[in-house]
């Protein structure tokens, strides 16, 4: 299945694999995956419980070991395998049949509803690796009674519906489609708005440098609008059976009276630092696999024979 470019600057009648976005992705999550996971250690801290990123990274290699940074790894590839891939697709497919401007363009808002579209499907998709990918990177926190020792992430799946039932694997879906709509609406429109604007600029053109800048920008806004969001989700799904953490609202409400709004921020630049990487790494792959996809499109004999008519009828 194939997908229009999901950036600005590109025509709308090309056409790419629904996987690139998910492939990406994936190879990020791979580096940036360590951030990920202090990242969820600092947002289940309950109370006023205070700890910096470097402090984390710290804490985890002295009482668990360097290889504790890359605990569930195996959940966190295949959750971009499954909410990456899908939201990454679908946000493409819905902007190609989005009506555009005059001018070739497409309003801001009307991408901002499509990414909406996208992260709702993708968050539904890939809820279970994500509840699986929660549970495995906090595990070494918890005491050794209630830690959970998923092997890896199927391992996990297998589990969580044998003792708890396939709907468990579905904890926290309401908190996750809420922030996967908001991730998306954040960082994929966000990422075409500032593209778009940095190309408007004489000194931009179709460069790494322009992925850099526009991604890294992404990043930052990404973080920022769902914080509150991710803070809320993780805790939701990290949350043992008969917790109080049940629900978007009471979850919110519970963590606001007994520990602050600053607690919707916890984990704010463990959070930037693995999502700015993230995002630079994705969209920088990204741009450079759809323009080698296009440079070997454009030297098939069929397209060869298109331009070739395309000039000669001209």
């Amino acid at each position: 299945m194939a997908t229009t470019a999901a950036t600005s600057g590109k025509p709308a009648s090309k056409t790419y694999p629904f996987w690139f976005g998910g492939e990406c992705a994936s190879l990020a999550a791979c580096c940036t995956h360590p951030l990920d996971l202090v990242k969820v250690r600092l947002q289940t801290m309950k109370g006023h419980t205070r700890m910096g990123t470097a402090q984390a990274i710290v804490t985890i290699l002295r009482v668990e070991g360097p290889l504790a940074l890359f605990n569930g790894l195996s959940a966190s590839l295949l959750r971009q395998a499954t909410y990456s891939t899908v939201r990454f697709g679908v946000y493409d497919v819905v902007k190609e049949h989005i009506p555009r401007e005059a001018n070739g363009t497409i309003p801001v808002y009307k991408m901002m509803g499509a990414a909406v579209v996208a992260g709702c499907v993708g968050g539904v998709f890939g809820n279970p690796a994500d509840v699986i990918n929660v549970r495995m990177q906090n595990d070494g926190q918890l005491p050794p009674e209630k830690q959970r020792n998923y092997r890896h992430a199927l391992d996990g799946l297998r589990r969580v519906t044998m003792e708890e039932g396939a709907g468990a694997l579905m904890r926290g879906v309401g908190p996750n489609i809420q922030r996967a709509a908001i991730m998306t609406c954040s960082q994929l429109t966000s990422y075409d708005f500032f593209k778009a604007k940095l190309l408007a600029m004489p000194y931009f053109g179709e460069s790494v440098w322009t992925h850099f800048a526009a991604s890294l920008l992404s990043g930052l806004v990404a973080t920022t609008v769902c914080s509150p969001v991710d803070v809320v989700k993780t805790r939701v799904m990290n949350a043992p059976p008969g917790s109080e953490f049940k629900g978007t609202l009471r979850t919110m409400g519970h963590m606001l009276r007994h520990e602050g709004i600053s607690s919707l921020f916890k984990g704010w630049v463990a959070a930037f630092t693995r999502l700015g990487p993230h995002t630079i790494i994705t969209f920088i792959i990204l741009e450079q696999i759809r323009s080698l996809y296009d440079r070997r499109r454009e030297s098939t004999p069929l397209a060869m024979v298109a331009a070739t008519s395309a000039n000669t009828t001209s």
